[in-house]
């Protein structure tokens, strides 16, 4: 136990209150409000539900700032009232505390509340840890200034930002105990993957105090949870579980956990060893009067002992070099010159078509068939069906685009284990096409994570390891690749994402489709810093209108020289040969810059993407041998298609 923890709260055990939010909602507070806002709006009625708890027999009262941070409140437009709400949600409190004092003998204390921002952090999210911290420094200001006697950060879905919450708190108002609390799931694990031990450890290594688990599915996991815990730190123990899991009841979420049922979990909390007992979602204060008084019954005057047993955590597993994990990664390192078609999925399960693609690609001598992930968000053969159909049919390497449109970060990772156990091993990383896009511009969106995000978990498990830390065995041995696209308008915003990918992990990079030489020049010289291999998207059009459709619906960069030549081509086969003739230029002038090739095929035409490589390939080869800057640096073109086409959200 912390001398202040010790110095505050002695050895006996604490309760605390229950759900703010359920008692503000079964009074009448519509749950499209703002609930932390009613600190500045209606002060009484927050105040009236801590005098109610305190009447229970609650010593520690929340104050009303669960989801006071600056991300949460931008939700409303109350952003810049950060500082204000958190603080006079600690004046509420604290007046409800002194009242209780000058009323009866005995003293109560007020935590200051931290949820999480409800945002995603890196390296799975847009927000940086810097931003994290910052958000979390301007809540804990706001607290301290209204008195808070510490910090209670809870419902902790992610370590990560746990940990930028410790460290805020310790920053702004180090003389603060800090209460850090887990929320699980139902096999006690960490939303984010991380085990009850590692967590433990974790916290206790960042300088917690206290150290729980609230929320999550209910007492009967929270006890599990707790023991968990209890074995792998020798900080005192808190446990604060939701009154069950919610059930639709008329329309309204129900929960049906009893005021006894919670005490006499309560009672097997003091025993797993818990100083500090209460409640989160659905405790009211008729739970928390239970509560109080099962544990006067046991009297609960002191905490038993629980373990400090040295909780060890998982170590990586480096994957093999990036010339042993596949037959691209293999040329990538060698300097070779790659070559690659996209094959799109069938909209059905008859793929004879696509596999005698493939066979005619192989026979040209293609290294390896990029297949894309239902493109355009269109409805399609999964792409890794088709990759191992493919790899096991025609016996050429393929390379899965992987997007985070339909899955979440539990779905990306078991996809991603099951593709590596079936034999892929070459993963481009994709944010991928919103649904708006395809056929079914209803459908629900994930988005969990975007490339970048995706990049770092495609690298964790490269490294042995879940998104949690948690060891899966053996590395997965992908070669990772990610998207570029030189020709965007905010090109500025494309290389920072760029840079960020190269950090995740990416070892080279597939553009989009390429018809000015310039952007692709200017783009290359603006990563010169942190570049790795790059291989060019080349498209060959097959007419005026799929020139005018790149350049006006998919906002590629067409210049009006390449308009004019499809313009004059006077019949479609005309059309299509200088579609190839323009692919061959660009590829051509483009083999010195690069040190790949990925061709799309438009609407199936496998034959057309073979010839517009087939001309140029050993002037391909010959100037990657003879070209320093482009012999062990590849890149290659991430892109998702449109009826074919190589684009979309990377």
């Amino acid at each position: 136990m912390t001398d202040r923890i010790r110095a505050m709260f002695g050895e006996r055990t604490i309760l605390c209150d229950g759900a703010m939010g359920t008692t503000l909602y079964a009074r009448g507070v519509f749950i499209n409000r703002c609930y932390d806002e009613l600190n500045l709006s209606q002060p009484d009625l927050i105040r009236s539900v801590h005098d109610e708890y305190l009447q229970a027999g609650a010593e520690v009262i929340e104050t009303n700032t669960f989801g006071a941070n600056s991300f949460r409140l931008l939700r409303y437009g109350l952003q810049d009232q950060v500082f204000d709400i958190n603080k006079a949600g600690a004046q509420i409190a604290r007046q409800a505390v002194e009242q209780l004092a000058d009323k009866q003998a005995g003293k109560a204390w007020v935590a200051g509340a931290i949820g999480p921002l409800g945002v995603h952090l890196e390296p799975l999210g847009k927000t940086g840890l810097d931003e994290a911290r910052a958000a979390f420094a301007e809540q804990v200001r706001g607290l301290k200034a209204g008195g808070v006697d510490l910090l209670v950060i809870e419902t902790i879905v992610a370590l990560n930002e746990a940990e930028q919450a410790i460290k805020a708190a310790k920053e702004v108002a180090p003389e603060l105990p800090i209460l850090a609390m887990i929320t699980v799931d139902e096999e006690s694990n960490c939303l984010d993957g991380a085990s009850p031990e590692v967590a433990a450890a974790r916290l206790t290594a960042w300088g917690a105090d206290i150290v729980g688990t609230n929320c999550s599915t209910g007492p009967a996991t929270i006890l599990t949870t707790l023991e968990k815990l209890a074995a792998a730190t020798s900080l005192p123990l808190a446990a604060m579980p939701n009154a069950g899991m919610p059930r639709a009841v008329d329309g309204r979420n129900i929960y049906l956990c009893s005021p006894e049922y919670m005490a006499n979990f309560a009672r097997k909390f003091l025993k797993a060893g818990a100083q500090f007992i209460g409640g989160c979602c659905g405790t009211t204060p008729n739970h928390i009067r239970a509560m109080k008084s099962a544990l006067r019954a046991v009297d609960a005057q002191k905490v038993s002992a629980h373990g400090t047993a040295k909780v060890s955590l998982v170590s990586e597993t480096p994957p093999p070099p990036i010339e042993q994990r596949s037959k691209i990664g293999k040329l990538i390192h060698e300097g070779t010159f790659v070559t690659m078609v996209e094959i799109v999925p069938p909209r059905g399960i008859d793929c004879k078509k696509e596999l005698e693609g493939a066979a005619l690609l192989a026979a040209r001598g293609i290294h390896a068939i990029n297949v894309p992930d239902s493109p355009r968000a269109s409805a399609r053969m999964s792409g890794q069906s088709l990759c191992i159909q493919i790899q096991q049919s025609i016996g050429v390497e393929t390379i899965l685009h992987y997007t985070c449109r339909d899955r979440n970060v539990l779905s990306i990772q078991s996809d991603l284990l099951g593709a590596s156990s079936l034999g892929l091993k070459n993963i481009l990383c994709l944010t991928g096409d919103p649904p708006k896009l395809g056929n079914y511009p209803d459908a629900t969106a994930v988005f969990d994570v975007d490339a970048i995000g995706l990049t770092n978990i495609v690298q964790r498990l490269n490294h042995g390891l879940d998104i949690g830390g948690n060891s899966i065995g053996a590395s997965t041995g992908f070669t990772i690749a990610v998207a570029a696209n030189p020709g965007v308008p905010d090109i500025d915003n494309e290389v920072r994402r760029f840079a960020y990918k190269v950090e995740a992990g990416a070892e080279y990079a597939i553009t989009q489709p390429v018809f000015d030489l310039r952007i692709l020049e200017a783009f290359l010289k603006r990563i010169e810093s942190f570049r790795i291999p790059v291989v060019a998207g080349i498209w060959p059009l097959t007419s005026l209108r799929n020139a005018e459709f790149m350049k006006n619906d998919l906002r590629v960069s067409v210049p009006d020289s390449i308009l004019l030549r499809m313009q004059q081509a006077s019949t479609p086969d005309l059309a299509r040969a200088e579609g190839v003739k323009i692919a061959q230029e660009m590829l051509a002038a483009a083999i010195p810059m690069v040190q790949g090739v990925q061709v799309s095929a438009p609407f199936g035409r496998y034959a057309l993407a073979a010839e517009v490589i087939a001309d140029v390939l050993p002037k391909q080869q010959n100037a990657a041998t003879a070209n320093p800057t482009v012999a062990g640096a590849s890149v290659t073109v991430a892109t998702t298609e449109v009826s074919g086409a190589a684009v979309g959200n990377v």
